[in-house]
């Protein structure tokens, strides 16, 4: 009787979740079956959706009920707190899977070059999500003294570094943000947030529901200067093709004719200001340099030559995230990706290294929705069972489940399970039970592993 095909998959997170759904609702899940381990280095799964989105946002943490479905299968294990090329190696993996699929993200800031992006103040939005969203690997404490910030990038992740900054901790203890988190944004003293794009609204990256959001608090005044509402023959073509586009420009028009209204908290939205350098003194940021553009035709901008000095105390950089580099897998270092054919990954020379596979951003970048990741799976998976077809995989010398359990107890390492989540999640879920909060998230990574019951 021929055994199940073995898949590993390394990311826990949509990418991940998102491709062992799409083994599951293949036709070798029926003969001969699959059996799916995934491996995460955090203790809890779900990647993005735990550790990179906002946690005034439950509407796309409702993805969560959705990936549950696909883990609760019991042809899906997961070993979380397993970090790939320390605990586990890429032969290893050989060993006991058919193939194996990477779908690791991304969570570092893509490097800004200008100058002055070293002081003290010049800030990485990836850096500050993972500290409001409780990551157990960075600092707990986060410095909120600047009243007047600058955020440089137009997409979603900006606005959502915008509107945590911009929103009082009151306003955001309804949500899962864990108490270091609340104690350092009760102390968060941002009156004034300024948000800078170098294109126009045509050119925004903004979801246009994300975007009426800010609008929502009560706390936050959005303000739109109304010389930024420009269009050219490739904005005008854009509005018409991409209906997100039109309603984000839309949007946009409307505020910027509205009079200025009286909350607390103002968030400027500049369009065509590219950020020419972050200035200093004594090693701190005390402002922005941007210089104006203007459209070409295309949708595209020129420098004009024309400068303003912003008075800012804090730069965001939210100029998108960058994946890191994976042991023994090659690397395009221009896109921060693995080099792919249709999910297959690509050595140098253009051989598909055998029974390797990529899905997500660390096939294509940290680009699109987390739903867009949908796609990408479903190809992978497509060309992993036409290769298990052909005959083209591996075979694993020790493809029995309880060899990977075998393997990780040998070496110590202390992994959570799909059962240890349930039991997080109800350790969280009880930490927020008094305070009328649907729960709390739990930040260190003993404490999660603790109950989780590593």
């Amino acid at each position: 009787m021929p055994r199940p095909l073995r898949v590993a998959i390394v990311g826990a997170g949509p990418a991940g979740i998102y491709a062992a759904d799409a083994l599951l609702k293949s036709a070798a899940a029926a003969e001969p079956g699959v059996s799916i381990d995934l491996f995460e280095r955090m203790p809890a799964p779900f990647g993005l959706i735990r550790y990179g989105v906002a946690p005034d946002h439950p509407r796309i943490k409702g993805i969560v009920t959705a990936l549950h479905q696909v883990l609760d299968k019991p042809q899906v294990r997961l070993f979380g707190n397993v970090e790939y090329g320390t605990d586990i190696h890429l032969d290893d993996l050989r060993a006991f899977y058919d193939a194996v699929v990477f779908s690791t993200g991304a969570m570092a800031d893509r490097e800004l070059r200008i100058p002055g992006v070293e002081l003290d103040g010049s800030l990485g939005a990836a850096d500050f999500a993972s500290w409001y969203d409780g990551h157990p690997d960075v600092p707990r404490d986060w410095d909120l003294s600047a009243e007047k910030v600058a955020v440089l990038g137009v997409g979603n992740v900006a606005l959502d570094i915008a509107r945590i900054l911009a929103k009082t901790a009151e306003e955001l203890l309804p949500t899962e943000i864990p108490p270091n988190v609340h104690e350092g944004l009760k102390a968060n003293r941002a009156k004034e947030i300024h948000v800078f794009g170098r294109r126009g609204p045509a050119q925004a990256k903004f979801s246009p529901m994300e975007l009426r959001e800010l609008d929502h608090s009560p706390n936050i005044e959005v303000i739109v200067n109304p010389e930024d509402i420009d269009y050219d023959e490739g904005s005008i073509a854009e509005r018409r093709k991409n209906k997100q586009t039109d309603m984000v420009a839309k949007t946009l028009e409307n505020w910027a004719i509205r009079d200025v209204g009286d909350r607390p908290h103002k968030m400027f939205l500049h369009f065509f200001e590219s950020p020419q350098e972050i200035l200093g003194e004594d090693g701190k940021v005390v402002g922005l340099r941007t210089e104006r553009t203007e459209l070409d035709g295309t949708g595209n901008v020129k420098g004009t030559g024309q400068t303003t000095d912003w008075d800012v105390s804090a730069v965001y950089r939210a100029v998108g995230y960058l994946s890191d580099e994976l042991p023994k897998l090659p690397w395009d270092v221009a896109s921060g990706t693995v080099p792919d054919a249709g999910g297959r990954v690509i050595e140098e020379g253009g051989a598909h290294l055998s029974s390797t596979y990529v899905t997500g951003w660390i096939r294509r970048g940290p680009v699109g929705l987390i739903g867009h990741t949908k796609g990408d799976a479903n190809e992978t998976v497509a060309n992993l069972l036409e290769d298990h077809a052909e005959g083209r995989l591996q075979t694993p010398s020790a493809p029995a489940p309880e060899a990977v359990e075998a393997f990780l107890g040998e070496r110590g390492v202390r992994f959570t399970t799909w059962e240890g989540w349930y039991r997080l999640d109800a350790a969280e879920k009880a930490l927020g039970e008094p305070q009328g909060r649907e729960r709390v998230k739990i930040v260190e990574r003993e404490e999660m592993l603790d109950a989780s019951g590593a």
